[in-house]
């Protein structure tokens, strides 16, 4: 059974920073794209942005540029979103998920998804 679990959202000041992650199993964690996405509050889902396989490339959307970082460890299975110089507009849950090939930006690509984590930026 393939799951993804997410941490690390919280209550935090804008101008902080966050490090959410994401603990995968279940499937061959290094033949897998990780991507994140997030939901503001009466928002559309948006593509944060995903990274490859090793590790080596990373894409992200318009609004992530600049100020989101992901990453990932393939000897713990974990994959990770830095954010930095928060702003109240980044309020949203944050979804990580994995299919083996993507498209940017196409979240329907994705086969496995985590429950997502809440992010909430006070101004």
């Amino acid at each position: 059974q393939v799951q993804l679990v997410e941490s690390g959202g919280g209550l935090v000041q804008a101008g902080g920073s966050l490090r959410l992650s994401c603990a995968v199993s279940g499937l061959t964690f290094s033949g897998y794209v990780v991507g994140w996405f997030r939901q503001g509050p009466g928002k559309e889902r948006e593509y944060v942005g995903h990274i490859s396989r090793s590790g080596g490339a990373t894409w992200y959307g318009d609004s992530a540029k600049g100020r989101f970082t992901i990453s990932r460890d393939n000897a713990k299975n974990m994959a990770f979103l830095q954010i930095d110089t928060l702003k109240p507009e980044d309020t949203a849950v944050y979804y990580c998920a994995s299919a083996a090939t993507v498209r940017i930006g196409v979240a329907r690509d994705y086969d496995y998804w985590g429950q997502g984590t809440l992010v909430t930026v006070s101004s």
